[in-house]
């Protein structure tokens, strides 16, 4: 894992070439231990997950069979429960009815864009304007005298990537 730094961040500064060369080698040492540290907590999440799922499965069927009594109830008694309203207030809780706002679900996209501009309905296509960075970077020169532009050049990252052998099998 390499790590990637600003070159003008300095705090601690290695002092000689063996400081650099043990500094690297702990980098990787503390890179390595993370490591080991993310998969001990990852395999513990996937432990407590797998140990709590027949009781969190239990739970959440328990809880969808008593919604569906309880809508089941409501739906019949609706009337006697909110008159012309569209929620109850049954003390432990309230019961609510909701109509959802319209909503557009598009499969195929291209197939459908194709579609509207064919049959001439472009209002329902949305054409999306923005700066070409790529043309810039092409013409800096140009780009620089564009009021609220800035071409960045030279930036330097540093990078430090610990030597490591790979002993995972190839899948």
């Amino acid at each position: 894992m390499a790590t990637k730094i600003k070159a003008t961040a300095k705090r601690y500064v290695s002092q000689s070439r063996a400081d650099a060369q043990a500094d690297i080698k702990a980098i990787g040492d503390l890179q390595r231990e993370h490591t080991r540290l993310s998969a001990d907590l990852n395999d513990a999440i996937a432990n407590l997950t797998e140990a709590a799922a027949p009781q969190l499965k239990a739970l959440s069927e328990r809880v969808m069979e008593l919604q569906g009594g309880v809508q089941s109830w409501c739906e019949a008694n609706r009337t006697d429960l909110c008159g012309r309203g569209k929620s109850a207030n049954l003390v432990t809780g309230e019961v609510q009815w909701r109509q959802r706002p319209p909503s557009v679900t598009v499969r195929g996209a291209e197939a459908v864009l194709s579609w509207l501009k064919a049959h001439g309905m472009v209002g329902f296509v949305r054409t999306k304007e923005e700066v070409n960075k790529e043309a810039m970077l092409n013409e800096p020169e140009k780009a620089r005298g564009v009021p609220g532009v800035a071409i960045v050049t030279g930036v330097e990252d540093f990078i430090i990537t610990p030597f490591e052998v790979d002993t995972r099998e190839a899948a």
